[in-house]
């Protein structure tokens, strides 16, 4: 009896050890790409939300729109508290904000509700989006110093491409369309909640708490060239996704004939997922390589798909899809290698805020105008004029990095 308390502690040491560094950059990876699933989920349904409560585009747009202002907010605000308070407490919290949402999820039933969620599942995805990404530096092994940076370009564009093609496969062939990818989340962020316990902490607690949460956007003076350099192709990238997940299943649907759901959400992974795919490929790639060539796979993509929509074509807006999807990548690639190798420690979580609060922006907006003006105009002529918007966004950025590399 008398060794029962030892063996005890013991067992209890054992179980609240906290994972290894490779454990947890490989957890933190998996909670970001969980996130982004969950993020693009309702892409798919938005059609189907149509069909049962008859909402125009204007109203799915104004559906998209709210779960970006929420994550823009939540960036803005709890961007840079990681680094005062720690990444465990910030990312749990950001979990329990994405269970509340998501059980608002399954029992909306009209467009109040819908827009309820999307507000607190942007609130959730912007406070977890900064402090998984200063996660991710902070638990790189100093041997392989890049490998943030690929994981950060890699993990956004996995998690939007398994949400949207699994969430399209279920409402395809699956019972209770609207409800059963919600419990299946569910069940992923209480996972996703006991690895943050086991997580170990990266970030050194330092005072300014209060003062972090005060909305503002700060980058130190060393890093604001390669940062406005980076802007031009986050914004073409950015924009791109916006297009492709707010209105991808109504073109596909609307323009083109597409009008299964499981077409729908691949019509998201099929941008995305090429999109993760090459910045696996790229990964030894130097940056600024990366940065050049996703610039102008951005730029022949959108003509590609330009082609297609004018002429009708699928199958060449599906090449101009895959295309664009490489510029993405490696956009990402580039823009977030740069940044994961420049950042100091105590720089990172408020860095990364900025950074994403620039893409959700290029994100959020053109989408919005584009709901607005479906609704206006029409869904085709919409496109249209998104795609040679994007084409010429993405034309300026191949032109700032030639004078960027002229420079170096």
């Amino acid at each position: 009896m008398s060794g029962t308390p030892a063996v005890a502690t013991l067992t209890e040491r054992r179980r609240f050890r906290p994972l290894s560094r490779p454990a947890a950059f490989r957890s933190v990876a998996l909670i970001f790409v969980l996130f982004l699933a969950a993020s693009s989920v309702p892409s798919p349904l938005y059609v189907v939300y149509q069909q049962q409560w008859g909402f125009s585009a204007m109203t799915l747009t104004v559906v998209f729109a709210v779960y970006v202002l929420g994550m823009l907010a939540s960036l803005l605000v709890v961007g840079a508290l990681s680094d005062h308070v720690g990444r465990r407490p910030v990312l749990a919290g950001a979990i329990v904000g994405e269970i509340v949402a998501l059980v608002l999820f399954l029992v909306a039933g009209d467009v109040g509700a819908l827009l309820a969620a999307r507000v607190v599942q942007g609130l959730a995805t912007g406070a977890a989006m900064s402090v998984l990404g200063a996660a991710l530096v902070d638990l790189t092994p100093p041997h392989a110093p890049g490998r943030a940076g690929v994981i950060n370009s890699i993990a956004p564009s996995t998690g939007l491409a398994l949400g949207a093609l699994g969430c399209g496969a279920l409402v395809q062939f699956a019972p209770a369309p609207t409800r059963l990818v919600y419990v299946l989340l569910l069940v992923g962020m209480a996972v996703a909640l006991v690895l943050v316990a086991s997580l170990p902490e990266t970030a050194v607690r330092r005072p300014g708490v209060l003062a972090s949460l005060a909305p503002r956007l700060g980058v130190p003076a060393r890093l604001r060239s390669d940062l406005l350099a980076l802007v031009p192709v986050l914004i073409a990238s950015w924009s791109l996704g916006g297009l492709y997940l707010s209105l991808g299943s109504s073109v596909a649907a609307g323009l083109l004939g597409l009008t299964n759901h499981f077409v729908g959400g691949l019509v998201v992974t099929l941008l995305c997922g090429t999109g993760a795919l090459t910045s696996l490929v790229l990964r030894s790639v130097p940056v600024a390589v990366a940065l050049r060539a996703g610039a102008a796979l951005l730029t022949a993509g959108m003509a590609i798909t330009l082609a297609g929509l004018l002429g009708g074509v699928a199958a060449l807006v599906v090449a101009g899809t895959v295309v664009a999807g490489a510029g993405f990548g490696a956009s990402a690639l580039g823009s977030f290698g740069t940044l994961a190798r420049l950042a100091a420690p105590a720089e990172r979580g408020e860095l990364f805020a900025v950074v994403y609060v620039i893409s959700y922006l290029a994100f959020s907006i053109p989408a919005v105008i584009a709901g607005f003006a479906a609704t206006a105009v029409g869904l085709r002529p919409t496109a249209l004029v998104y795609g040679f918007v994007v084409g010429g966004l993405a034309l300026v950025a191949v032109v700032a990095q030639r004078v960027r590399g002229a420079r170096a």
